[in-house]
């Protein structure tokens, strides 16, 4: 197994997107639509490479001078645990600066410890804001005034 390259997601990459999105996320997957307007607002995303397949991705927008979002980061089952998500959302924080940073993690999703040792805390949930499975979302903010 090689070393994990990170990349400009591109539309290139859009259907092995598709297929990591149904993958960990099942109905609530991002449609081909959502995945290809982020890249059109000039978002940046980035796709993890390892052996010439994509193995994960993760974007953030940038809202302004102040703030930015973690608009999604995803890691094929197979490759987790091997610090491909960690690598991403490293890139995110390094893209953001010192923006404030927000996301919101599914209240059930473990991402949320790696999150808290990158400095991010729970402000808010958004009850039922995951839909169909009305899940609650946590909302997590890094480096708030």
């Amino acid at each position: 197994m090689g070393p994990v390259h990170l990349v400009p997601l591109t539309r290139d990459h859009v259907p092995a997107v598709l297929v990591i999105e149904k993958e960990l996320f099942g109905a609530e997957a991002w449609s081909r639509w959502m995945v290809q307007s982020e890249l059109d607002e000039n978002h940046h995303y980035r796709a993890a490479i390892r052996d010439g397949e994509l193995i994960g991705y993760a974007g953030l927008a940038v809202v302004d001078e102040t703030e930015a979002w973690v608009q999604n980061i995803a890691v094929r089952a197979a490759s987790q645990g091997q610090g491909v998500g960690r690598l991403l959302l490293e890139d995110l924080l390094a893209a953001a600066g010192d923006r404030t940073v927000g996301l919101e993690v599914a209240s059930d999703n473990p991402a949320q410890h790696l999150y808290a040792k990158y400095g991010f805390e729970t402000v808010g949930v958004r009850k039922r804001y995951y839909q169909p499975s009305g899940k609650d979302a946590l909302v997590m903010l890094r480096g708030r005034p």
